[in-house]
Parts: C-alpha cells; sequence; structure tokens
C-alpha cells in the first residue's frame, strides 16, 4: 500500500474555494483503479507540542494499492481537469509519498 500526504498552499482567502473544487472531484478519484482513501484535511488546534496551525494550508490524505495506480491517478483526466480548475487558488503543491516500514 502506497500513503501519500499532500501539503497544499493555497493563496489567502481562497481555501473555501479550493475545497469546492476538490471535493467536486472525489467521487471520481475513489472510483479510480487502487484508490483506498481520498479526502482534504485542514489544521485544528490541539495545543499539542510541535504542532504548526497554517490556514493557508489544506492535507491531502491518501492511499493506493500501489505506486502504479497512484501515478495512473496522477496523469488521470479527472487530475487534469482538477489542476485546471485550481490554477489561480494554489500557490504550492509538496508531496511525501511513503509505505509502511
Amino acid at each position: 500500500m502506497i500513503n501519500v500526504i499532500a501539503s497544499v498552499r493555497v493563496k489567502a482567502g481562497k481555501v473555501p474555494e479550493f475545497l469546492e473544487v476538490f471535493k467536486s472531484n472525489i467521487p471520481r478519484v475513489k472510483k479510480e483503479r487502487g484508490c483506498i482513501e481520498y479526502f482534504p484535511a485542514v489544521d485544528i488546534q490541539a495545543d499539542l507540542p510541535g504542532q504548526i496551525l497554517d490556514e493557508n494550508v489544506v492535507t491531502i490524505i491518501e492511499k493506493w494499492e500501489s505506486l502504479e495506480a497512484l501515478r495512473e491517478h496522477l496523469n488521470s483526466p479527472n487530475m487534469q481537469d482538477q489542476h485546471k480548475k485550481e490554477k489561480g487558488i494554489v500557490e504550492e503543491v509538496t508531496a511525501k509519498v511513503l509505505q509502511e516500514a
């Protein structure tokens, strides 16, 4: 299983717009081969040591059956369409692609 933790830095004030675009694509992504889990998350105040809050970052949590399935997802028409809709909203995307140790 492949786990992805992607951090999407969104322009100030644009998180609701980003989430609307992102969530509209979730049903299509969940139908893709190999998708186990796919959802956005935002920071909450938990008063835990080391916590860094950022209201302009949306964290995408994904689980895929394989690296091949993840690569197919990244090149899918769903994602090409989503990236077009996010243009002008997203400033930067970073990702961790992980497997269980």
